[in-house]
Order: structure tokens, then sequence, then C-alpha cells
């Protein structure tokens, strides 16, 4: 089983990553991970004045962050105890079997 997280805060992919982690561990299942994947940063520049003034920009970021984690051989018991977890809104959890 391959659990993929996205969050635009670090903190709260962390904490959801740790929450995964203890619950798969707590049902007996082996876990690989969290393995940090690299950060997507998507810039943006603006041009602050409405008319000539092509000096004045600003620039905007947004990073996306992402985690990794496999379990190996999941238990009905991890794979129930993952269904019933309550992660925080901003996560985005992608699972795929296999």
């Amino acid at each position: 089983m391959r659990i993929r997280l996205k969050a635009f805060d670090y903190k709260l992919i962390d904490a959801s990553t740790a929450e995964i982690v203890e619950t798969a561990k707590r049902t007996g299942a082996q876990v690989r991970g969290p393995i940090p994947l690299p950060t997507r940063k998507e810039r943006f520049t603006v041009l602050t004045s409405p008319h000539v003034n092509k000096d004045a920009r600003d620039q905007y970021e947004i990073r996306t962050h992402k985690r990794l984690i496999d379990i190996v051989e999941p238990t009905d018991k991890t794979v129930d105890a993952l269904m019933r977890l309550d992660l925080a809104a901003g996560v985005d959890v992608q699972i795929s079997l296999g």
C-alpha cells in the first residue's frame, strides 16, 4: 500500500504523516517512510504598475510539499484504522494498493 500526501503547509503534512505512521505501526504493519519528495515551487511574477514601469514587479510563490509512505503487507485492521483516520483539511491524500 502506497500513500502519497500533498500540502502547502509543511507543518500540516508532517503532523499527518506522523499520525499515519503511528496508526499503521500500532496495528502491526511494517512502515517504510515517510520519504520526502521534491517540493514543487510555482512562481508568479506580476507587474505592480498599471501603466509603464516594467521594473516594478511583485513575485509570489506557492510551495507544494509531498511525502510518500509505503506500508508493507497491510492487514485488514491496518486498512480499517487508516480509513477511520481524520486528517487535517489542507492535506491531499492518495492511496494506491499494489
